[in-house]
């Protein structure tokens, strides 16, 4: 499999080493800004001896990302966030292409994993209404988007299983959260690569559950183990869809 880098940021890099370590070619690499990139563009001629782009890039990007990788007849992985109000637009385009994509904003396999936990526990505190439920996460100092795409995942999969929570509250708060409220607090510093927790506090004990990333590299082999999982794939997939497979046996090729 030979794969294109669309964005040679911090995880753009991370891809390319991962992607070398276990014997995939990096057949190109777009960025407009890098002088290291081989194309500034995403099209025909940057695309054309990939097998799958890997998209790292922007969010104000993304949906052109995505027609023009479409267009060219290449599968897609893409994990930038913020562009999701898209994902009704990014389907028509994949299937009109027929081609594959896969989007997540986190493909690091623990994480995924660890949402499935958070979704398990959110149905059992569904049960303990003492128990109220709270996010909060960490990211690096460079990190565009707050609160993350994870953070935002792991807030719907809470409101999912816990009924008595109906909205999630993002912002600053200047008053007393409301009792159907779930608070999602961030915060941005240094070179953290990723923390989330999800927590359920009473007046007699607080549980928590937490994934902390190490480094960037769980995010790149996600994203690798995905480009051989969506090749000859037809529509447009989650992290979710490629998990439950893996956990049912299938495997990227």
């Amino acid at each position: 499999m030979k794969i294109a880098i669309i964005g040679y940021g911090n995880m753009g890099k991370e891809v390319e080493r991962q992607a070398k370590a276990n014997g995939i070619e990096v057949a190109a690499i777009i960025d407009p800004e890098d002088s290291a990139a081989q194309y500034k563009s995403v099209g025909e001629s940057s695309l054309r001896q990939a097998d799958v782009a890997i998209d790292f890039s922007s969010q104000k990007t993304e949906l052109s990302n995505i027609e023009m990788v479409a267009g060219a007849g290449k599968d897609m992985v893409v994990g930038t966030t913020g562009w999701y109000n898209g994902l009704e637009e990014a389907g028509k385009i994949v299937r009109r292409c027929n081609t594959g994509l896969v989007y997540s904003p986190n493909f690091s396999i623990g994480a995924s994993l660890f949402m499935k936990i958070v979704e398990y526990a959110s149905r059992l505190m569904d049960k303990a209404p003492e128990y109220d439920p709270y996010i909060y996460e960490a990211h690096h100092s460079g990190k565009a988007d707050s609160p993350s795409g994870t953070g935002r995942a792991l807030a719907d999969a809470v409101i999912r299983n816990v009924k008595r929570k109906k909205s999630a509250v993002f912002d600053r708060l200047d008053r007393r959260i409301k009792p159907d409220e779930l608070h999602v607090a961030s915060l941005r510093a240094g070179s953290i690569p990723g923390i989330h927790t999800v927590g359920f506090d009473s007046a007699s004990d607080t549980i928590e559950l937490t994934h902390t990333a190490r480094s960037r590299a769980g995010f790149a082999s996600g994203a690798i183990y995905a480009a051989k999982w969506i090749a000859g794939k037809k529509g447009i997939f989650s992290m979710e869809d490629m998990v439950r497979d893996m956990m049912q046996g299938g495997e990227g090729k």
